[in-house]
C-alpha cells in the first residue's frame, strides 16, 4: 500500500498547480499569523502603550516612522548631474562600465537559468538520462538570501537615509516577487527561453493596467500604440515557433498561464514598489526589504514541505549543479547594484537601452548554445517588439525634453 501512495505523491508534486498551491499554503502559515499578530498590536495601540526591549523592533516593523516624502531620496548612490559629472571619457568609461556589467550579470544568469531547469546533472555520457532539478522555490531562495546578504552589507557600509516606511508593507511586494520569480523558473519546464524573453518584453502591457488599479496612472497615446506593436510582435513570434532542433522550444498552455502568472505577479510588484517609494527609503533599503521577507516566506515553505533538505541534498550529490545556483545567485544580486548605479549615474532612458539590447542579446545567445529554432515570421516579430522597446525610450526621452519649456498639455487616457 506504501509504494502507490507514494507514487501518487510523486506524480503530484510533478504538477505545477499542486507545487504552485503547495508553496501559496507555505506563505499563509507566515502571512496569516503576522496579520492577526499586526492587527492586534494596532488595536491596543502598542505604539504609545508599549515597553521593553522589543518595542524598537516592533516599532519598525508595524508602524515604522511613517515620514513620507515626494520624491525618492537616495543617499547611498552618487547624484546624476549631466553638466559636470567629470569629463567626456570618464562618463564614457562609466557608461561602458554599467553596459558590461549589466550585460555580462543578466546574460550570465539566462544561461544559467535556462542550464538548470532545462538539463540534467550528474550523467556522464550523452546516453544517459542524469538527474533533473525541479525545486524552483529553491533557486528563488538562493537568489535572495545572496541579495539580502549584498544589499545589507551596502546599507551598513554606505550612508542611508533614516528608514520610514513599516517593514510588513514589504511583504506584499515581496509576496509577489517570489511568485513570478518562481512562475519565471518554472515556466522555463513547458517554455522555451526566447519565448520567455519576448514574454517578459511584453510585460508593458500589465504593468500599465496594474499602474491603473493600483496607482491611478494615465499614459499618453504613444504608450498604448507601442503596447499594442510589442502584443503583436509576441503573438507573431509564440504563434510560428516550431519544435524542430529541440523540444524545450515547444510552448505548452502550461508554460503559457505560468509566464502569464510571472507578468501579473511581476506587474504588481513594480506598481507597490512604486507606492512604497513615497516613504523615505533608498533604492538599496527597498532590495533590502524585499529579500528579507522573500527569504522569510521561501525558506518557511520549503522547510513546511521537506524540500529544503532535498534541495541541499541534490548540491552535494552534483557540485556542478551548486556552482550553477551559487553564480546565478552573484549575477542576480550584482544585477541588482549594476541597475540602481546606471540609473542613478545615466537615468532610465539609457538603462532601459543596454537591458533592451540585453534581451536581444539573451534570446541570440539562447538560439546559438541550446539550439532553439526561430522562423522568419517568428524573427520578424522579434524585431517589432524590440522596434517597439526603443520607440518607448525614443518617445518618453522626447517628452522629457520638451518639459524643460512650456508645452501644451498632452492629453492622456
Amino acid at each position: 500500500m506504501y509504494l502507490p501512495s507514494s507514487s501518487l505523491l510523486q506524480d503530484w508534486h510533478d504538477v505545477w498547480l499542486f507545487r504552485f498551491f503547495l508553496n501559496v499554503l507555505g506563505y499563509t502559515t507566515i502571512i496569516i499569523p503576522g496579520y492577526f499578530l499586526i492587527t492586534y498590536l494596532k488595536r491596543i495601540n502598542y505604539l504609545q502603550t508599549g515597553r521593553g526591549i522589543f518595542y524598537p523592533v516592533i516599532k519598525a516593523c508595524v508602524f515604522g516612522s511613517e515620514t513620507k516624502t515626494g520624491l525618492l531620496d537616495d543617499v547611498s548612490l552618487a547624484p546624476r548631474n549631466d553638466a559636470d559629472s567629470g569629463s567626456s571619457a570618464r562618463q564614457a568609461f562609466k557608461l561602458v562600465f554599467c553596459a558590461a556589467g549589466l550585460q555580462v550579470s543578466y546574460l550570465t544568469w539566462g544561461v544559467l537559468q535556462e542550464r538548470v531547469m532545462t538539463r540534467s546533472y550528474g550523467a556522464s555520457t550523452p546516453e544517459e538520462e542524469g538527474e533533473h532539478f525541479k525545486d524552483s522555490q529553491f533557486l528563488v531562495f538562493m537568489n535572495r538570501i545572496l541579495a539580502l546578504t549584498v544589499s545589507g552589507l551596502w546599507c551598513v557600509l554606505f550612508k542611508q537615509p533614516r528608514h520610514g516606511a513599516p517593514m510588513y508593507k514589504y511583504s506584499f511586494a515581496s509576496l509577489s516577487n517570489v511568485l513570478s520569480s518562481w512562475c519565471q523558473y518554472e515556466a522555463l519546464k513547458y517554455i522555451s527561453f526566447p519565448t520567455q524573453v519576448l514574454a517578459k518584453a511584453s510585460k508593458v502591457i500589465p504593468v500599465m493596467l496594474m499602474g491603473k488599479i493600483v496607482s491611478h496612472k494615465s499614459y499618453e497615446y504613444w504608450e498604448y500604440l507601442t503596447a499594442a506593436l510589442i502584443s503583436l510582435g509576441v503573438s507573431m513570434f509564440l504563434l510560428t515557433s516550431t519544435a524542430d532542433k529541440h523540444p524545450s522550444t515547444v510552448t505548452t498552455f502550461s508554460g503559457v498561464v505560468i509566464l502569464g502568472g510571472y507578468i501579473v505577479f511581476d506587474s504588481f510588484t513594480s506598481n507597490w514598489q512604486d507606492n512604497l517609494f513615497k516613504h523615505k527609503m533608498s533604492s538599496v533599503q527597498m532590495m533590502f526589504g524585499v529579500n528579507l521577507f522573500s527569504c522569510l516566506f521561501t525558506v518557511g515553505s520549503l522547510l513546511e514541505q521537506g524540500a529544503f533538505f532535498d534541495s541541499l541534498a541534490f548540491m552535494t550529490r552534483h557540485s556542478e549543479f551548486a556552482f550553477h545556483a551559487v553564480l546565478l545567485s552573484v549575477c542576480s544580486a550584482c544585477g541588482q547594484l549594476f541597475i540602481f548605479y546606471t540609473i542613478a549615474q545615466f537615468g532610465a532612458a539609457v538603462f532601459t537601452i543596454i537591458m533592451t539590447l540585453r534581451q536581444a542579446i539573451a534570446i541570440l545567445l539562447s538560439c546559438f548554445l541550446y539550439g532553439h529554432a526561430v522562423t522568419m515570421v517568428g524573427g520578424f516579430g522579434m524585431a517589432v517588439v524590440f522596434l517597439s522597446l526603443f520607440l518607448r525610450v525614443y518617445a518618453r526621452s522626447r517628452m522629457k525634453a520638451g518639459r524643460k519649456v512650456p508645452q501644451p498639455q498632452v492629453q492622456k487616457v
